[in-house]
Formats: structure tokens, C-alpha cells, sequence
């Protein structure tokens, strides 16, 4: 019973709703954290493909990047660690980075075939459409997509809203309507060959002229 006059208590405890900015954005990179964890449980334990007893390549980088690199494949060093764009690849990356004027911070890079199998065909489709799970809690600003077999796959996705992305070498194209796409030949096999690797590069180059014009937050 309440006494006359005096106002019901509320039946659910009141939650404060985020005030400013950077609360708003902390509120959100929590969650993509939570996402991605269990993102990375559900990897771990996933059934799909025969990888024995070797664990996911899982991607890496921060939940929130305004870039995401996206490879179809890994390579033995990323295997061995579990780690996208471990080894190598990500250190001619991380050079790059600095030459372009791009903060490493703001990449999450990751791949379609997370699973060390013997031949990616071997690879499950649900599980190389992991991705969209990726795309999805990163939210990028641009995808920037390595190799031909990345690019048939990024096509084949599903991605709401999205567009196909065209085999255009180096040029911007529009992914979704928050979401540009860059095509770039395949790092992994531009890095043995010095006409590919120049040609990988010149076509990278366009992401840092990108980069560039980002609007401060």
C-alpha cells in the first residue's frame, strides 16, 4: 500500500542512457568486443571443416577499424600463430602503413578460409561466410579486397544493401551505401615477384589517398 499522495516507486530500475560521444562510441566498441568474442568462440568450436586438431586463423585488429583487409586464404605463419596477416604479409602491411600515413590502429584484417585445411575447397561455405559476421560487427569504412578468389567471394556473400565490386585494380568503388571497396591483386603472391609486388603497391596506394580525405571524428 502507498499513503496518499505519495508517488509509485518505478517498476524497473532506471538505466542511464550515454550522454555524450565518446560514451556513445564506448557503448558501441564494448559491444563489438562482445560480438567478436563470441565470434571466436563459435570459430573455435565450429565442426564444418577438417582441420583436425589445428585451431582457426582468426582475423585481428581493432573491433571498430574504419579499414578491413580481407584475404581469401592464409599463409603458413598465420596458420602457425592463428592470426590474420601474422608474419610477412602483415609486416610489408605495417611498413606500408607508416608510408601512407595510415594509423595501424584503425585496420582489422581477416580472411574467408579461417580453417588450416589441406585444399580450401576442403573449406565449409558457412564457414568462409563468417565474414558477413565480420563485416557486420567491424562496420568499415572501406574493404579493401586482395586477390581474385577474395573478390568472387566477397560477391557471392549476401552483404545487405551491398553492390558487386568490380575487378577494377585501385579504384574506390561503393560496397554499400556506408561502405566503400578497394581491389587490390593478392599480396600473399605479389611478394615473390618484384613486377607483381610493384603492382600490388601502386594499386595500395589508393587507400592512403583514401585515407586522407577520412573527415575527423
Amino acid at each position: 500500500m502507498h499513503a496518499r499522495g505519495q508517488g509509485r516507486a518505478p517498476s524497473k530500475p532506471e538505466v542511464r542512457v550515454p550522454a555524450t560521444d565518446d560514451e556513445i562510441r564506448e557503448k558501441y566498441l564494448e559491444r563489438a568486443i562482445r560480438e567478436l568474442n563470441q565470434l571466436t568462440r563459435e570459430l573455435q568450436s565450429c565442426p564444418h571443416c577438417p582441420r583436425g586438431n589445428l585451431m582457426p586463423v582468426l582475423g585481428s585488429g581493432h573491433p571498430q577499424a574504419d579499414i578491413l583487409l580481407l584475404k581469401y586464404a592464409p599463409m603458413p605463419s598465420e596458420i602457425e600463430e592463428g592470426v590474420a596477416f601474422y608474419g610477412r604479409t602483415g609486416s610489408a602491411l605495417m611498413k606500408s602503413f607508416k608510408r601512407l600515413g595510415i594509423d595501424p590502429l584503425a585496420v582489422y584484417g581477416t580472411l574467408f578460409v579461417k580453417c588450416p585445411v589441406v585444399d580450401t575447397e576442403l573449406s565449409a561455405p558457412e564457414c568462409r561466410a563468417r565474414v558477413l559476421d565480420e563485416l557486420a560487427i567491424v562496420c568499415p569504412r572501406i574493404v579493401v579486397v586482395m586477390g581474385e578468389q577474395a573478390l568472387t567471394e566477397l560477391n557471392d556473400l549476401g552483404v545487405p544493401l551491398g553492390r558487386t565490386v568490380e575487378g577494377a585494380t585501385g579504384e574506390i568503388q561503393k560496397l554499400t551505401p556506408t561502405c566503400d571497396a578497394l581491389y587490390v591483386p593478392d599480396i600473399d603472391q605479389a611478394l615473390d615477384e618484384e613486377a607483381a609486388k610493384r603492382g600490388f603497391w601502386k594499386a595500395f596506394r589508393t587507400l592512403g589517398e583514401w585515407y586522407a580525405e577520412l573527415p575527423p571524428y
